[in-house]
């Protein structure tokens, strides 16, 4: 768990994700068009990415993929991150963490 979130910390928007994940690609997608450029790590294609996977799980995060850290916060997953765009909370956060600016 240590490695995950010192990797979550590597960015001021971090994403864990699979390549063939449609719903992490959404969450790539809507983070990228508030104009961050989110660091993700696709542990299908990392070589550590099964113990990531089993970390990410640990934290509580199920299904492990989409995983967001935003600001070295732990976000959550696709649904916590589209309930926050939906409330309008997530641009302000993007801009908090210094991932965007106006």
């Amino acid at each position: 768990m240590e490695r995950v979130m010192r990797l979550g910390s590597a960015n001021a928007v971090v994403i864990f994700s699979k390549s063939n994940c449609c719903i992490s690609y959404t969450i790539k997608m809507l983070i990228n068009g508030f104009g961050a450029n989110p660091l993700v790590y696709e542990l299908d294609e990392h070589q550590n990415g099964s113990e990531i996977e089993q970390a990410l799980v640990a934290m509580g995060c199920d299904p492990c993929v989409p995983a967001v850290f935003i600001g070295t916060k732990f976000i959550g997953g696709s649904n916590e991150v589209m309930s926050l765009n939906v409330q309008g909370k997530l641009k302000p956060m993007l801009i908090k963490a210094n991932a965007i600016w106006l």
